[in-house]
Parts: structure tokens; sequence; C-alpha cells
């Protein structure tokens, strides 16, 4: 029977005090063992407790030899015997800890060690993945680099959607004005569908034609169905809401009335720019030839006589076109009424789209359906699909005609029909004003507009 006293000096070594397990403190305890999970925060993986436990005591063993063994042995029998409480089968939390485990925290990149201390992750804001602290750190040091890669920010970012506070745009008319104004702009509804339509029209116009001069000659094969006034109108409604320079030019080799139509008075020809055309260098000499009053579009005028306006000929189209191609983005041509004058071939070679005017009676729409069958014989089928057709009834429509029928018609050959409705005040014939036009027949127009410029930036 061994003695009940062991030597201090194998405490530790194989022997065991006697009640050391009820006085060393137990940092476990009460904490749930679960198999590779750390019990302490900043502890590596514990190894297996009972594997420790048998290679230290084949370490003391060997080290305190079989004397020590057998009082260890000794020693565990007589706790046995005496119903002593049994050792617990798992070692301290500080025991199984060995130097090479990895320590659990968060690395920043760029730093000297590849290891965190557990005093330094809970310094850093917690440590393990998913906390606070980590995540604003990352997101400090994604900040940091983007600025040293991109660097500083040019005067260009400060744009003024950046940095000024948007405002509402006021009401235009109607109730929705009368009631932002009653408040003193706190209640602001916003305008009707119809003006953002009309908004969303003048967006399209204003749309950029890049580099070069476009050409639109506006056709009809039939006097009468108003060609001069859908030019007029269409060059008006261009010249309004585009920043650039709309001219409409006067190629009828008879007697032309579009100086007539337009506001100002015209005291040059294309006749007499012809001829003066090699002393012209400049937009303020050009200038003296059109005229522009009451309207930011320039007019062209043909000759009164229709003796001198029969010389104007194919030639002296190219030459008034090519002079102002220097300073126009957009060239609207009156054609004479025809397909083989001699000013068409030049005409429909330099167009970029075509406007096809026709009337609301039954010739006046079969004309106008067999010029485009006319384009399409002379090879040019890429105006026929890029023709934009008008139903000009602006001064009037007394007839049965079913003018539904004839837009239907027209919608079988080419993309884009227009019909601009009878309008009081383009019936008289007179010189035009846009603020004078109903709101229909304004729709119509700008919707034209749209149309055309559409073609031409696409």
């Amino acid at each position: 029977m061994a003695s009940d006293t062991t030597d201090p000096s194998t405490a530790g070594t194989g022997g065991t005090a006697p009640g050391a397990d009820a006085t060393t403190p137990d940092r476990t305890q009460g904490v749930p063992i679960v198999p590779g999970v750390p019990l302490l925060p900043g502890q590596g993986r514990i190894k297996d407790a009972d594997a420790d436990a048998d290679t230290d005591a084949d370490s003391d063993s060997d080290r305190s030899g079989g004397a020590a063994t057998s009082d260890s042995a000794a020693t565990s029998d007589s706790a046995a015997t005496e119903g002593a409480a049994p050792r617990p089968s798992v070692m301290p939390a500080t025991a199984g800890i060995t130097e090479a485990a990895e320590p659990i925290g968060w690395t920043p990149s760029g730093s000297g060690s590849g290891r965190t201390s557990p005093t330094e992750a809970d310094s850093n804001g917690g440590g393990l993945p998913g906390t606070a602290g980590s995540t604003a750190g990352a997101a400090a040091e994604r900040t940091s680099r983007r600025d040293r890669e991109l660097g500083p920010e040019p005067a260009s970012a400060l744009t003024a959607g950046r940095l000024l506070v948007g405002v509402d745009r006021p009401p235009v008319s109607g109730w929705r004005r009368w009631l932002y104004t009653a408040t003193f702009g706190r209640v602001n509804v916003g305008d009707s569908d119809a003006v953002r339509v009309q908004r969303a029209l003048e967006h399209r116009i204003s749309a950029r034609l890049g580099g070069r001069t476009r050409y639109v000659p506006v056709l009809s094969r039939k006097g009468g169905v108003g060609k001069t006034t859908v030019t007029t109108l269409l060059g008006m409604v261009l010249a309004d809401v585009r920043e650039d320079r709309i001219i409409a030019m006067d190629a009828n080799p008879d007697r032309g009335t579009l100086s007539d139509r337009s506001p100002g008075r015209a005291d040059h020809t294309a006749r007499q720019l012809v001829r003066n055309r090699y002393t012209i260098d400049s937009f303020a000499q050009l200038a003296g030839y059109v005229t522009r009053d009451g309207s930011r579009l320039h007019v062209l005028a043909s000759d009164t006589d229709p003796a001198v306006a029969q010389a104007f000929d194919d030639s002296d189209y190219r030459a008034v076109t090519d002079l102002l191609s220097r300073y126009y983005s957009i060239v609207l041509t009156d054609s004479g009424t025809g397909m083989v004058h001699s000013v068409m071939k030049g005409t429909l070679e330099k167009a970029d789209s075509v406007v096809l005017v026709s009337g609301g009676s039954i010739d006046e729409a079969r004309l106008a359906s067999e010029t485009l069958s006319w384009l399409e014989a002379h090879g040019r089928q890429d105006l026929v699909a890029k023709a934009i057709v008008v139903i000009n009834l602006s001064s009037g429509n007394g007839t049965q005609v079913n003018i539904s029928q004839i837009e239907q018609h027209f919608r079988s050959r080419v993309k884009t029909v227009v019909r601009i409705p009878y309008d009081r005040h383009l019936a008289e014939g007179s010189c035009v004003d846009l603020s004078r036009l109903n709101p229909a027949t304004r729709r119509a127009v700008t919707e034209l507009a749209a149309l055309v410029v559409d073609q031409l930036s696409a």
C-alpha cells in the first residue's frame, strides 16, 4: 500500500499532491467542449485532451523513472478506493497550446507580420471577421488605396449637378401654374403630359448632327398643296429650337413665294448670290443676301421675274449650296413643282432626307404616291426609306375624302406620316407667325421637325 504522502518534488511530474484537483482553478469549467473550437478567446486549436494527457504522462514517466510511476499508480488506486473525485479528462485551457498555433484575428494587408496577437486584434476593434472594427478598417483601407491610385479630382468633377441643389421647374401655364403662384411656390404639381411631350420633341430637335451640312428638299408634283408653307413652318421650328444656323432656299425655277411666307424683306436673290459668290469669304458678307427679320430662320429668295428665274439651273444650285454649306448646318430646299426640272438633279443628289407634301384630295394623294414610285424607279430607294410624307390640310378640307385611308396608304410605303390640320392663320396665305398657330398645328409641325432631325442623325 503506497503512502498517502507524496514527495513535493514529484508534484506536476506525474505525482499528484493531495487536493490538487480541488485547489487548481479550471478556466474551462462551464464552457461547452466542441472539437476544433478554442475554449478561450485568442487561443489556437486545442489538441485532443486524451492524447495530450497520454503524451504528458509518458514524458513524465520517462523523466521520473519507475518509482514515480508506481507512486502515481498507487495514488490513483488510493483515490479511487477512498471515493475521491476522478481526475478531469480535459486539461486546463493553458495545456495543449502550441506555439505554432495560428492566432485568430484580422491582419491588415501590408503589415510586417502575418499574425496578429489577441491583444492587437482587440485593440483594432474585435479581431474576428465580420466585426464592426474589421469592416471599418477595411473600408478605410480601400478608401485610402483608391485615393492613392486615382489621385486628386480634376476641376471637371465640380459639375452643377453635383454641387447645386435640384429645384423643380415651375409649371408653364394653366391651373398648375396658378396653384404654384398662389402657394408662393410651396406646391408644385409639375407640368401636364402635353408639356412634357413637347419638351421631349424639342430635345429630339436639338440633337447634334455632326460636322457637315445636311440637305432636306421639300418635294411635290402638284402645285397648291402647301409645299412652301410646309418649308416655312419646318424651317421656323428648327431655327427656333436649335442653336445652329438654319436656312431655307427657294429653288423654284419659276416664280417662288418662299420670301412671301417668311417675315422680313428680301433685298437680294439666289441668282445674285451666284454671280457674287467669289467675293464672299465670311458670314457677315453672306448675311446681306438673306432675310431673317422677325425669325431666326434665314431665307434665300428667288427672283420675282419668271424670265430670270429660268436661268437658275443645276450648276447654279450646286454653287449656292456649296457656299451655304460653309455657314449653315441644315439647308432646306423649296423645290419647284415636278421632278424633271433643271434643279431637281442636284437637289436629289445632295439630299440626306426628303419631305413629300400631299394635299387632302384624291389626285393630290395619287401624285404624291407616284413621286415615291418615281424615286424608286430612278434608284433612290434610300430616299424613299427615309422619306416623310406630310398631308397638309391647313387650307381646309371640305371634301368627303377619308384622310385616314390616305394616311394608311402612305404608311404602307414610308415609315412616318404627319397630318397638319386646318389652321385659320395658315389659310390666310400671308407671312407665317408661329405664335398665331393653333396648338394642334404647332404640335404637328414640332413632330415633323423632330422626325426630320431623327432621319438626319440616324
